[in-house]
């Protein structure tokens, strides 16, 4: 059970924190790696923390459980958070973002779907990405894509 499951049962819809990790994956052709996620919105693969973890460990842990890469060289862009960051599920379930967004372009292995969390995998163009995409990835590779690719 995630940890983030384990705290609904005594808090129930009311809100969390949830601390988690985002990479924004780049190629040498100018794209980055997007996961399709299985409510068929395409996003930056990463997760939420688990207990003892780092930012940098959640980071690397799911982007393997994602995606099959190792992730070498992650450099930490920014840390987002704030009222900015609240979200209401479909479910009732309320919750405050604390997003770590990590970038590299150095991986190691083969891209592999985990079919429970992931139902595609794709590199995209920053100037053509999905439009069912989860806004603050969205936002995040805009913000960073100069810094990405000049690495």
């Amino acid at each position: 059970m995630e940890y983030y499951q384990y705290l609904r049962q005594f808090v129930g819809t009311n809100p969390l924190i949830l601390p988690g990790s985002v990479v924004i994956i780049g190629n040498e052709k100018g794209e980055v790696l997007l996961q399709k996620r299985p409510e068929r919105r395409w996003g930056l693969p990463g997760g939420l923390m688990n207990l003892g973890e780092s930012f940098e460990e959640v980071a690397e842990r799911e982007v393997f459980e994602e995606t099959g890469l190792e992730l070498r060289n992650l450099t930490l862009l920014h840390v987002y958070s704030g009222k900015e960051f609240y979200t209401k599920a479909a479910n009732g379930d309320e919750y405050y973002n604390i997003t770590a967004v990590f970038m590299t372009k150095e991986v190691v292995g083969n891209l592999q779907l985990d079919e429970q969390e992931t139902v595609a995998l794709q590199y995209f163009h920053c100037e053509d990405l999905p439009e069912q995409m989860i806004g603050s990835h969205y936002n995040f590779i805009q913000q960073f894509k100069g810094k990405l690719f000049n690495m």
